[in-house]
């Protein structure tokens, strides 16, 4: 059977030792890529270690990099001249959460912009919980990771004269300073890195490998564990490897799979956000989940994020009867952060009864939407909507989670040897809401600074002992599946309904009531059948919605994406919400050894 795990109270709070995610596809409901047939969107031609090594069941490197996003693979890329890493895919290396970004990456590159302005944009956006040191380290750090990012091979849209690079303006931003790669940076971004990734001899590539749980150790002078390793699900092969490594990095993405309606790729299950608060890393800020004012609502749609940059160009927001509405909400109008978009949205739908409202760029020459927006328009026009002529229909959908796993400036987390980086981190940059395109541009900046401290400091850490392979001779094949479906859709239903945009202490108590009998019954599938990515992931949601709803019920007041009927206003004093485990991996708790 698979190896017990310690079970993780938080203090004064009760918890389960598991966790939760899903497998049916989101919101606007999308179809996993499995390579099988031809309806995953990404490339499939780069063929990967994982498809050409003799498969095994123990792996030693000096870096383990579990995730394949815009931050992981940053990070192998800097550290891979001087060391061997291993870098862990979900799916296929060319899918998830970078994949599917549309708007840009924000970075001061205009002499009429400055990193104050960033800065001041950023803290205005975090609504008084962004911390300012990480702030201003972020914006000043930017422009010289946009340059890295260029200097590899990244093409961003240029000015009309070819001259300069083609600045666009989201939500928040006082000026125009989004790079972008028309509406789909995340794929330009995505396949320039993973270019550069297969054709670096020290990266081995393991793609549909999903973590199953850290692996720690206690060395003979510490009185206290590091992380050594990690168990991963292969998925092709049906089996769960043991990776070792020195240093393991989670870039595991967010969890807004937790949400019925989602804009995220299948894999955004709170993977890595579960791992580490299981091995005794706190979370902070898990109540504040930023949903994206405009997917496209189509019965047919799969989770299609239409970019907030329609609405930076000049898009308007419209009520069913064309009236627009923003400005009844905020004086900068379609331009208003996110969480003022999105309450504003579900606020007029609530109101109206509707079942979506719309987005019109129509007023704009059809030449201009042609060249700044080719990918939007083309998706729309699958659904038989032509964005040159009519209004698109839109609903606010999950879209990032701004809380995660408590890190340092190099993004060094409670347990010694364990790093995360990019969506899965909390490192204080986003507040209580992301402000638009600053999620890339952490990715980028937190995996500089991750791998500058992995190169100061690996040399000295000792290689992983001994740590036994993954034991499935006790637990058998279930033969009933739908127990996974059901509660996965449950989960997902009742976080949409009880901690969704607007939340009530009631909505939250019937979360939590809820939330506790899955996972009993997680549990005890867990412990008894073999683990599968559906398991796997449905644990980890359900832990991750337990900490999201934890997090809600501790914040008496509303704040940034943390809206709540019953303490409406803004408190006096903004402070982070922060969890920690009853292992809390940052004590001393060996006492002895024999």
């Amino acid at each position: 059977m698979p190896p017990l795990l310690t079970a993780s109270f938080a203090f004064g709070s009760w918890s389960s030792p598991n966790s939760a995610s899903g497998f049916f596809s989101s919101a606007i409901l999308s179809c996993r890529p499995c390579g099988d047939c031809s309806c995953a969107t990404a490339p499939r031609s780069l063929k990967t270690l994982s498809e050409s090594l003799k498969v095994k069941k123990t792996y030693q490197y000096e870096v383990l990099v579990i995730g394949s996003g815009a931050a992981g693979m940053t990070l192998a890329l800097h550290l891979a001249p001087d060391h061997r890493v291993a870098l862990l895919s979900k799916d296929q290396l060319q899918t998830g959460s970078t994949w599917l970004a549309q708007g840009g990456i924000a970075a001061v590159f205009s002499e009429d912009d400055s990193i104050d302005a960033h800065v001041a944009d950023t803290l205005n956006a975090g609504a008084g919980l962004c911390h300012e040191d990480v702030v201003r380290l972020t914006a000043e750090q930017g422009p010289e990771a946009l340059q890295w990012l260029i200097d590899e091979g990244m093409e961003f849209s240029r000015n009309e004269t070819n001259s300069d690079y083609h600045l666009t303006q989201e939500g928040g931003h006082s000026h125009r300073r989004i790079l972008h790669s028309t509406d789909a940076t995340g794929q330009a971004l995505s396949s320039t890195l993973a270019e550069k990734v297969l054709s670096t001899p020290n990266i081995d590539v393991f793609e549909q490998h999903v973590v199953v749980d850290l692996t720690t150790q206690a060395d003979a002078d510490s009185r206290s564990f590091r992380c050594n390793g990690a168990y991963a699900l292969d998925t092709r092969h049906d089996r769960v490897c043991l990776f070792q490594a020195k240093v393991v990095i989670l870039a595991t993405g967010g969890a807004s799979k937790v949400y019925l309606y989602t804009s995220n790729a299948d894999g955004a299950s709170g993977d890595g956000i579960a791992a580490a608060w299981r091995r005794g890393c706190r979370v902070a800020n898990m109540e504040f989940n930023q949903f994206h004012p405009t997917c496209l609502f189509h019965p047919k749609a799969k989770a299609f994020l239409v970019s907030e940059a329609l609405r930076g160009e000049g898009a308007h927001l419209l009520l069913p009867d064309g009236k627009r509405f923003m400005f009844d909400f905020h004086p900068k109008g379609e331009l208003a952060p996110r969480d003022i978009v999105a309450r504003a949205i579900d606020h007029e739908m609530k109101r109206l009864g509707c079942d979506c409202l719309y987005l019109d760029i129509s007023h704009k020459p059809a030449e201009f939407i042609d060249s700044h927006f080719p990918t939007v328009k083309a998706q729309c026009l699958e659904f038989g909507i032509d964005i040159t002529r009519e209004r698109i229909p839109i609903v606010p959908a999950a879209h990032y989670t701004c809380g995660g796993i408590v890190t340092d400036k190099q993004g060094r987390t409670d347990l010694a040897n364990l790093y995360a980086i990019g969506e899965c981190a909390f490192t204080g940059l986003h507040g209580a809401n992301r402000m638009a395109s600053n999620s890339l541009l952490e990715c980028l900046v937190f995996a500089q600074a991750a791998a500058r401290s992995i190169r100061d400091n690996i040399a000295s850490i000792p290689e992983p002992s001994y740590t036994k392979e993954w034991d499935s001779s006790r637990v058998t094949y279930s033969d009933e599946d739908v127990v996974i479906s059901h509660n996965w859709d449950e989960l997902r239903r009742f976080m949409w309904d009880y901690v969704g945009i607007v939340r009530t202490r009631k909505r939250l108590e019937r979360a939590e009531n809820r939330v506790r009998l899955l996972q009993r019954e997680i549990q005890e599938y867990y412990s008894n059948y073999k683990v599968s990515r559906d398991l796997l992931e449905l644990r980890n949601l359900a832990k991750v919605a337990e900490l999201i709803i934890r997090s809600a019920m501790l914040r008496k007041e509303s704040r940034g994406l943390h809206y709540t009927l019953d303490h409406p206003q803004l408190s006096a004093i903004a402070k982070d919400t922060i969890l920690v485990p009853m292992n809390f991996a940052g004590q001393d708790i060996i006492v002895s050894k024999n």
